[in-house]
């Protein structure tokens, strides 16, 4: 396999072993003293042990922070921040899936701002209030290929006082430096490739459906989701194949870069199911993404219809497209209905539904929504009704 340097849309060291070069990109950006960032899982695996080791040997201070949980809060914000300043650290490298990665951009961010995080949610220009030349350097190496967190210019953290997530965005949380190494994904097991994968399939699926021009997004998008229609269930039946890792890795960082133009109401009913049932994000998207789809279908139907043509699927049809989407998630062993994984006591319909509309995705979606819209669409998805 070749060995690639990108620069879109930040400087991306993709290839086999690339993680060999993490002590060159943190030379790259000055970084003597390393905070490594990533779940309570990975630190205990040898990939990151073997990764610090390294660092160490190379002359690397490198500090661990790995109290990371499966959706991040802003307590692991606080933590990691004061692991930070108490070990002198000068730079953040985010080792991990979506909430390492997350959690480990928020800290460089923080490190030097005085105010609460939460004054700095993605809404209007609040990035303006922070102090752009206190960010720490980030290097982002992912070891799914689902989230895309390393192309992103944002976090999405939980705040644990509200129960809600808040998508948390200042223009450097994108990483310096890229690592993108396949050899990292190949312990992932196959239910988290599964629903990291459909993750990313949701990612360059709602950017190219959301409205608005931005045909360089559209076409990273197209081309993430070929990657993802030929090489997620390799990668999930055949965990060793280093090329199928490596698309998927791809697939997973372009949707992320093309979710700049927008996601909708797959991202927007998932946020809240992961913040108060704690349910998986990849997993929710996979569940929501048909419901989704066919409540747009008036205004996304000749846009589903040029996915189909880009997929070379014989026929060209919304309808060919919805079935593509069950016969994947059948494949991969997703649930089919909301209430497989979510049972109905736990499920306060009319608080979802608000914070479902009130969520940042929900601007994006091709159609205008409302509360009734979000509650329809969770009522579908619980009693498995497409129609």
């Amino acid at each position: 396999m070749q060995k690639y340097n990108w620069n879109y849309p930040t400087t991306m060291w993709v290839g086999e072993n690339r993680i060999k070069d993490l002590g060159a990109a943190c030379k790259n950006l000055n970084i003597k003293k390393p905070l490594l960032v990533t779940d309570k899982g990975l630190a205990e695996a040898d990939i990151v042990k073997s990764t610090l080791e390294n660092l160490k040997k190379e002359g690397f201070k490198v500090e661990l922070y790995s109290n990371v949980v499966g959706n991040p809060t802003g307590t692991n914000v606080e933590e990691g921040v004061s692991s930070y300043k108490k070990n002198n650290c000068d730079g953040v490298i985010a080792f991990g899936g979506g909430s390492g990665l997350d959690v480990g951009k928020a800290i460089a961010f923080m490190s030097g701002q005085s105010l609460s995080i939460w004054d700095f949610e993605d809404v209007g220009d609040n990035w303006t209030k922070a102090d752009s030349d206190k960010i720490a350097p980030i290097i982002a190496v992912p070891t799914t290929a689902g989230t895309g967190s390393e192309t992103g210019r944002a976090s999405v953290i939980l705040n644990e006082d509200t129960g809600v997530k808040k998508i948390i965005f200042h223009p450097k949380f994108l990483p310096s430096i890229v690592i993108l190494d396949p050899h990292l994904t190949l312990g992932l097991p196959a239910k988290i490739t599964a629903a990291t994968g459909m993750d990313a399939l949701a990612h360059n699926l709602e950017a190219f459906c959301a409205p608005g021009f931005h045909p360089m997004a559209d076409g990273i998008a197209l081309e993430g989701m070929r990657l993802i229609n030929k090489w997620l269930l390799v990668a999930v039946n055949d965990g060793k194949n280093v090329e199928a890792r490596m698309n998927m890795l791809t697939a997973a960082s372009m949707g992320s870069t093309a979710f700049q133009k927008g996601l909708g109401a797959i991202h927007s009913l998932s946020h809240p199911v992961n913040a108060l049932n704690n349910v998986h994000h990849g997993l929710s998207n996979a569940i929501f993404m048909p419901y989704v789809l066919t409540f747009n279908k008036d205004v996304i139907e000749n846009k589903i219809i040029k996915i189909c043509d880009y997929l070379e699927f014989k026929v060209k049809s919304f309808d060919e497209f919805i079935n593509w989407t069950l016969k994947l998630r059948e494949d991969l062993n997703i649930p089919h209905k909301l209430s497989d994984v979510i049972k109905d006591d736990d499920f306060d319909i009319d608080r979802l539904s608000k914070m479902a509309l009130e969520d940042p995705s929900t601007g994006g979606n091709p159609k205008k929504l409302t509360v009734a819209d979000m509650k329809v669409m969770y009522e579908h998805s619980m009693s498995g009704k497409l129609f």
